[in-house]
């Protein structure tokens, strides 16, 4: 017996119309000049405020979420801590338990 390559499957027919399509497809891919999916429209109202986002993150003004309020007590507080941290005054840690001696008997708090 000898071995015999046969080639599998239907004949192909190089001059049909949808392998031309894809030898012209696989020339643009090699081109890059291959367009996939849908177009974009530059005018539209989604690109412009895209165009207007990257804008604004680009020089620091990018607003997105709720504003904060300085004077909050959540606010102060968070400021009290920043600067606690550059001083180097802030304890790491959990606080110790105070006592408060009151009249002979010891009161945890």
């Amino acid at each position: 017996m000898k071995n015999v390559s046969v080639k599998l499957g239907r004949p192909v027919n190089v001059n049909s119309k949808r392998q031309i399509r894809l030898k012209e497809l696989e020339l643009k891919r090699k081109n890059g000049t291959l367009k996939r999916g849908r177009p974009v429209n530059e005018n539209s109202v989604r690109q412009k405020e895209l165009e207007r986002k990257e804008f604004n993150r680009e020089n620091g003004i990018e607003l997105r979420g709720r504003k904060v309020n300085p004077l909050s007590v959540r606010q102060i507080r968070l400021k009290e801590l920043e600067e606690k941290r550059k001083n180097g005054t802030l304890k790491l840690g959990r606080p110790k338990k105070v006592k408060v001696e009151d009249s002979n008997e010891v009161v945890n708090k």
